[in-house]
């Protein structure tokens, strides 16, 4: 007689777990995303009012914000992405590679 553990999920139900697998973490990489976009914004608006003055004519450093927030939102959907092919969901990690390299290239294209 076969124990609970070794009764085997029907399709349907995989499907269904990796369905909602899949709206879960793309709904925590949009909550993630909004949030990198929030504190981006709010920085900005911040340095809107730095460029009168007699100070207006010196070049302003940098800014590496965004490299870093899109960079860490880069490494955290990467991370995500490898741990979803390496449990089994290999359409959902799919998803989160091809997530992470549009993130790679607007990481890169942030850059100053």
């Amino acid at each position: 007689m076969p124990g609970l553990g070794d009764k085997q999920p029907s399709s349907t139900e995989g499907a269904l777990t990796a369905g909602c697998l899949l709206l879960l973490v793309l709904v925590a990489d949009g909550a993630a995303g909004l949030l990198v976009g929030i504190v981006l914004a709010v920085r900005g608006l911040g340095r809107t009012g730095t460029g009168a003055g007699p100070a207006a004519t010196r070049v302003p450093p940098p800014d590496w914000a965004p490299v870093l927030g899109f960079g860490a939102l880069t490494l955290a959907v990467g991370v995500t992405a490898v741990v979803l092919l390496r449990i089994g969901h290999r359409a959902i990690g799919a998803v989160q590679l091809t997530l992470c390299v549009l993130l790679t290239v607007h990481t890169l294209g942030s850059w100053p």
